[in-house]
């Protein structure tokens, strides 16, 4: 295994932004000052206990955490692996989300601006925002490609319901990446009172970093609660990875750890597997692209996972062999949501369904028999429940 106890990009990131040749930040001269403000306030309140006090206390008292970690005794028996949950379905607002979010709003109000946009998927992150928003006094929009909007209708109404703006973003494939243009071009005609809260350790430095740093209190609390349930670290550690804010927050702990570092893709959008490096949403990292470095569509069935890209962390992590990404299809992950449900009454998001679907997959095989899997179930299914059963044919 690689020795990483030398390297802080890959255990801490560094400040200029880099995570070995990915990262990075690519935007228009309009956007440097916010973006070196960000930095400089995040740099700033995560030194400051005051802020950290009040940022921990929120995700205590309304946050939910310490979310548990769970023994599906069923599912281990059944695929003969000793498999955990990292319950982040169980967090206010159903996701991991709310871990990140939260900061950024602190960091807001800390800036003295008064309105926060958001780009969102499946909803969740714009979820989130939009409670955060709620919380805190703040002004919110989110934008949702139109596709989106139609596949998780519910959570477009509960963004309303919570007082944001939701704008649906007709260009493009009318998906995530398109969503995250028009918050950018938003952004750029209103930087001076708004905020942008990127939902996953994606785009310009600060970004990929700072949304690490929200989302490693994942890592933090599991590392030491899955040690006190089977005496060591597990075998494995697995999580989805669209943007990969989950997996990287959940991986930050373990790095340096013995165990095996696996994040899961879906096969229509794999940019680790499939993608090459190149400079997109104001970072450099893997893409799907054409011959003539023209994005490609990303599909899954998962509104979440339904990105072209990945964190540039995730690339770097990969490049040094450290944390090794596979792929599941859309078939695989829709019989993992049933399974999920029926053998253990969690009804998981269709996200870390991906994870569960190659664990299903490969135990016995890549994972073998006996070993300790620890899966972060980064949200739950309520979501998708029209949409799976509509898949399923049980409204026809």
């Amino acid at each position: 295994m690689t020795n990483l106890s030398q390297d802080p990009k890959a255990i801490s990131g560094d400040f200029d932004g880099r995570f070995g040749d990915f990262g990075g930040r690519y935007i228009p001269e309009s956007l440097n000052h916010a973006v070196v403000e960000l930095e400089r306030t995040f740099n700033e309140a995560w030194a400051d206990p005051e802020f950290m006090a009040t940022y921990l206390s929120i995700l205590n008292s309304y946050g939910g955490r310490p979310s548990p970690v769970t023994k599906c005794n069923n599912l281990s028996r059944s695929l003969g692996i000793e498999l955990y949950l990292k319950r982040e379905d169980l967090n206010h607002t159903g996701s991991h989300k709310i871990n990140n979010v939260i900061g950024q709003a602190l960091l807001t109000k800390r800036m003295g601006k008064t309105r926060i946009i958001a780009e969102t998927g499946a909803g969740q992150h714009g979820v989130a925002t939009a409670t955060a928003a709620a919380l805190l006094g703040l002004k919110c929009t989110v934008y949702m490609g139109e596709l989106d909007t139609e596949r998780q209708a519910l959570n477009v109404f509960r963004m309303k319901l919570l007082g944001s703006e939701v704008v649906a973003v007709t260009s493009g494939s009318r998906t995530l990446k398109d969503a995250i243009n028009e918050a950018m071009r938003e952004w750029v005609a209103c930087v001076e009172d708004t905020h942008y809260c990127i939902g996953s350790v994606m785009g310009p430095h600060p970004y990929p970093y700072m949304v690490r740093q929200f989302q490693k209190i994942i890592g933090e609390e599991a590392r030491p609660q899955i040690n006190a349930l089977i005496g060591n670290d597990p075998d494995f550690v697995i999580a989805c990875v669209g943007g990969g804010s989950n997996a990287a927050g959940t991986f930050h702990a373990f790095v340096e750890s013995r165990s095996a570092l696996i994040g899961v893709e879906p096969a229509g959008g794999a940019a680790v597997g499939r993608g090459v490096p190149g400079v997109i949403h104001g970072m450099r990292s893997q893409f799907l692209q054409d011959e003539f470095g023209q994005l490609q569509e990303a599909h899954s069935v998962s509104a979440g996972l339904d990105y072209p890209g990945v964190g540039p962390e995730h690339s770097y992590l990969s490049a040094i062999g450290r944390a090794q990404y596979e792929s599941v299809n859309d078939e695989e992950v829709l019989s993992a949501f049933q399974l999920l449900a029926r053998s253990e009454g969690i009804i998981p998001a269709l996200e870390p369904a991906h994870g569960l679907a190659y664990i299903v997959r490969e135990a016995g095989k890549a994972i073998p028999f006996g070993s300790s899997v620890l899966l972060t179930m980064s949200g739950r299914g309520d979501k998708d429940a029209e949409t799976v059963a509509h898949m399923l044919g049980y409204f026809q």
